[in-house]
């Protein structure tokens, strides 16, 4: 006897993999069904209507590898679907054991009881922008990675010192290149130089695509370019990653999107602030981190903030600091419709 679910919710917890969705689904506090299926949507989209036909149904996955395609077809079927921050779910100290029915189950409680929200979804136009700011980031990594295997082979050889910090360049690529050693030595050192130069002119190439990027986004682009520190690149990443900010109501809002918001223990009467959460886009953060550094020597304001909390507090968050005043200035540019004024004093 099929059972009817017309009128009720159902909350489906869904851990995503390459080939197979793990299932969980909650409705009126009882887990209903648990089930393991083709990671094909339309798979899915059958899965629910045969199970569930005529509930509400508020689905949920973390966010990950599979990106927002799971999220829109589910919304085109008429149902409500959460992508969740990992690091937003709860986990008890004692829970050792991590399977993905377990994981599925997990966002389908946090689901039930309204525990978790949605990371800001991205429309495909979006999200295919900062594909070239991401796409950058991964490449410059790659090329690093070649450059310090490069430099470790020819420590090997006994050719550079181990303090040697001369930063990779094609000129000094050319000059491994030229270098006369053995036959297994030259062609493992030119392979390595090859991909490396391979690398180097990709990341031109996305240069030069994100310059034509900026071009078509001349409004948001002028906003952030006024911004001392902020350069061609980090200009994109903010742009693409953030938008002109509208979708963040205030600072905190902004602040927890981009892990800036600081952790806190407090007890009684005694409230202690500690490291910041994380929870945010690493990609983001550490622009802003680059950026505050850059921009305390621009702007005498934000230098005065820098010096006054690294007296008591030390360099790193300090800086925190001036890159949290930064990103709300800049929500403040785009709300007054305002580019950056230089040595700003807010009033008190």
């Amino acid at each position: 006897m099929s059972i009817s679910y017309s009128g009720k919710k159902v909350y489906v917890g869904i851990d995503v993999h390459k080939k197979t969705f793990a299932i969980s689904a909650i409705s009126e506090g009882v887990v209903v069904k648990k089930a393991t299926i083709t990671a094909i949507p339309d798979t899915l989209k059958n899965f629910l209507s045969n199970h569930f036909p005529g509930a509400e149904i508020v689905c949920g996955y973390e966010a990950g590898f599979s990106g927002f395609h799971l999220q829109r077809s589910i919304t085109s079927w008429g149902h409500t679907c959460l992508v969740v921050n990992p690091g937003s779910l709860e986990v008890a100290s004692r829970d050792r054991v991590k399977t993905d029915k377990r994981d599925s189950l997990k966002i389908a409680e946090h689901l039930a009881h309204n525990r978790i929200k949605s990371v800001r979804i991205p429309t495909p136009e979006n999200e295919e922008a900062r594909m070239l700011s991401r796409s950058r980031s991964q490449i410059v990594k790659q090329r690093a990675q070649i450059a310090l295997r490069i430099k470790s082979k020819l420590y090997q050889f006994g050719l550079i010192d181990p303090s040697n910090d001369r930063v990779m360049s094609r000129k000094y690529i050319e000059e491994v290149e030229s270098l006369n050693l053995s036959e297994t030595a030259n062609f493992i050192l030119k392979q390595f130089c090859t991909i490396w130069r391979f690398l180097d002119e990709q990341l031109t190439n996305i240069n030069k695509q994100l310059e034509l990027q900026a071009q078509k986004d001349s409004k948001l682009e002028e906003v952030y370019r006024s911004v001392p520190g902020i350069g061609a690149v980090t200009s994109r990443v903010l742009a693409n990653e953030l938008g002109d900010m509208s979708q963040f109501k205030n600072e905190d809002c902004l602040f927890s999107f981009v892990g800036l918001t600081p952790t806190e223990n407090s007890s009684g009467d005694s409230t202690r602030k500690g490291r910041i959460s994380r929870q945010g886009n690493p990609l983001i953060r550490h622009a802003l981190t680059e950026i505050a550094w850059r921009a305390i020597g621009q702007d005498e304001a934000l230098r005065a903030i820098y010096e006054r909390i690294s007296s008591r507090a030390g360099g790193k968050r300090a800086i925190v600091a001036v890159a949290r005043r930064i990103i709300g200035r800049i929500r403040a540019c785009f709300a007054k419709n305002e580019t950056w004024k230089l040595n700003f004093q807010p009033k008190n």
